[in-house]
């Protein structure tokens, strides 16, 4: 029975990939959770940094700062992007969403003669960007299930002294949001010149009144920054907790997946068993009668 020792091969083989993918999803739901709150607990923060920035911005209306307007010498046509992946695969199509939405942009961009250069956050973008051959500016790499502000500091700093030195028009942050355990929604947002309706302080006809230590200039060019930086962090958050929720339901589905299989592949046996038996009895009882 060769053809019957190939399927119980086939059988274990996927009972093997089974076991596999049953174990990452079992994986992938236990960070989902510390994922989820981390990203929860980080959104307070950039909520209380966006409205201090608002406050402040329009409590000196002398001063305009270069992130809140087109940054001068923009004359360069060339526009940035920050784009937040994954470093590991095996999470469904939420690389291939962001990345899909990044590519219409691009495109959109360079047909009305604009540049494009980018920040890759993610192994996944990276490779992405070098195969289309964008322009990469700075990367962070292997960021691991806890994404720390100092490693990202760098290749956002990166970006924000090109827009500063007039070199960009416009800087988009790309990464996944979280929405739950079974959607997550690819997002594109402006990050530089901040937009107005991300800029709102506290809603009603009130104004604020601030001392500053040591200058507002001062003041309100490193909290704009920290805000900036809050805003990637926060997107990064997301991402991870949108990776994890999509690789968790992504290897249930391939486990769910190798089940139907290996119930196909086993039906498949037992007829062809039940075949071989039946020709060995027709040949029994064939040669008894010849007899």
């Amino acid at each position: 029975m060769a053809v019957g020792k190939e399927i119980r091969g086939k059988i274990k083989s996927v009972e093997n990939t089974k076991k596999i993918t049953k174990a990452m999803e079992m994986v992938a739901a236990s960070k989902m959770r510390k994922a989820q709150d981390r990203m929860r607990a980080a959104r307070p923060y950039s909520d209380k940094i966006r409205n201090i920035a608002a406050n402040l911005a329009g409590a000196n209306p002398e001063y305009t700062h270069p992130f809140l307007a087109l940054a001068k010498g923009t004359d360069a046509k060339a526009v940035g992007f920050i784009i937040v992946t994954t470093d590991k695969g095996l999470c469904g199509g939420l690389n291939t969403n962001v990345l899909r939405l990044v590519t219409n942009k691009s495109r959109e961009l360079e047909a009305a003669g604009n540049k494009v250069e980018a920040v890759a956050i993610g192994n996944k973008g990276l490779g992405f960007l070098n195969r289309i051959g964008v322009k990469v500016i700075a990367q962070a790499t292997q960021i691991g299930d806890t994404p720390h502000l100092d490693k990202l500091i760098g290749p956002v700093k990166a970006m924000l002294e090109e827009y500063q030195a007039g070199k960009l028009d416009a800087v988009y942050l790309c990464y996944t949001k979280f929405i739950n355990t079974m959607k997550q929604e690819p997002m594109m947002e402006q990050l530089l010149p901040l937009a107005a309706e991300k800029m709102q302080g506290d809603k009603g006809n009130h104004t604020w009144d601030y001392i500053y230590e040591p200058d507002a200039q001062s003041v309100i060019d490193e909290l704009l920054e920290r805000y900036v930086e809050a805003l990637v962090y926060q997107s990064v958050a997301e991402n991870l907790a949108s990776e994890q929720s999509a690789r968790m339901v992504a290897m249930k589905s391939a486990s769910d997946n190798a089940g139907s299989v290996i119930g196909e592949l086993k039906l498949i046996y037992n007829k062809t068993r039940q075949a071989a038996i039946t020709k060995e009895l027709s040949e029994i009882v064939a040669g008894a009668a010849a007899v």
